[in-house]
């Protein structure tokens, strides 16, 4: 059902020519400006899928898969109109992928249990964090081969989480995700909002309880620095580093970007040099933003609404993804992403 329904989907989006990228030239300019190091001014935005069209509701997180395709998950939210059809029934959340090299548009998991943040892990599997508002409340893992799916994680303490966000991995194979309510009817179990770890033989501990709601989180290169945005709640919206050690335990928090009383930081990735690229939902000025581990900005990508970033793999390691409003789009930038090393 879901494979014909996507393949009528992209014949549709061909035939109006809305799966092939549209220049900047076929949008209202954006404003790209920054450090040349980081980005080329005159560097082309590309829109790769209107989600609009396509029936999407809100694009969360995207990442680029071992196989060069791009999956982003598509949260279907009770309290978004876009989350309901023609007749008023609500949709189940998707992860689609998208082919670059074809422009094809197809979706991999449906219902995907309200996945949000994703991640691939050293050897190819996709993880998901499923939020709640209907959702699995969970860490699940995919094989993409297998086509198979198992639980990593979903409950604490005997009770289910609150609704995990969006998670990462470090070379060791610790499993970090946030876990935030912010949609959702079902009982809230857990003490609080928190980042949780995964160890590889299936321990879960607390980690981080201090951030009223932790969303973005990412691991820096030298796998020394676990970064977590706070987004919402009574903290303003800020960004946060804390020191990383091999067993995958946290310290000395440090404060790398306050946002004031703006909104702050969704998802966000670090590329090969350690720097962040951060969706920022700042009112005033909304976009991608650049950091150094520091907190000194470098670049900006004017979008309105954005919510996750990801590198390109490969040869196409300098080609940032990012999800903003309803659609994903694609820009060259002057730093090469980060990925986890592959596992042969």
């Amino acid at each position: 059902m879901y494979k014909l329904y996507a393949d009528r989907i992209r014949f549709l989006l061909v035939f109006i020519g809305l799966a092939m990228p549209l220049s900047a030239q076929d949008m209202p300019s954006p404003i790209i400006s920054g450090d040349p190091d980081f980005i080329d001014p005159g560097a082309v935005l590309e829109l790769l899928v209107d989600g609009s069209l396509l029936g999407t509701s809100l694009p969360g997180d995207v990442k680029v898969g071992c196989d060069g395709l791009v999956y982003f998950s598509d949260v279907t939210f009770s309290n978004r109109p876009e989350s309901y059809n023609e007749q008023g029934v609500r949709r189940a959340g998707a992860i689609w992928r998208y082919d670059p090299e074809t422009a094809g548009i197809s979706v991999f998991r449906a219902p995907s249990g309200m996945a949000n943040g994703l991640a691939f892990d050293a050897e190819c599997q996709l993880l998901a964090a499923e939020g709640a508002d209907l959702g699995g409340r969970r860490v699940t893992r995919t094989n993409l081969e297998a086509g198979t799916a198992e639980i990593v994680a979903g409950l604490f303490e005997d009770n289910p989480f609150n609704a995990p966000n969006d998670l990462v991995i470090d070379a060791l194979g610790h499993i970090y995700f946030t876990d935030t309510r912010y949609v959702g009817h079902e009982p809230i179990r857990q003490d609080g909002n928190a980042v949780y770890r995964i160890d590889v033989n299936g321990d879960i501990e607390r980690l981080i309880s201090e951030l009223p709601r932790p969303n973005g989180i990412a691991v820096s290169p030298d796998q020394s620095v676990l970064y977590v945005s706070n987004l919402g709640g009574a903290l303003n919206d800020s960004l946060w580093a804390y020191r990383l050690d091999e067993h995958g335990s946290v310290s000395s928090p440090r404060l790398v970007v306050d946002f004031g009383e703006e909104s702050g930081a969704d998802g966000f990735v670090v590329d090969a040099e350690g720097n962040l690229w951060v969706s920022v939902l700042n009112h005033t000025r909304p976009g991608i933003y650049a950091y150094t581990p520091d907190g000194v900005e470098k670049a900006y990508i004017e979008a309105r609404s954005p919510y996750n970033t990801a590198f390109g793999r490969g040869a196409q390691s300098h080609l940032l993804y990012f999800t903003a409003g309803r659609h994903l789009y694609r820009i060259a930038v002057n730093k090469p992403g980060y990925h986890l090393p592959r596992m042969e």
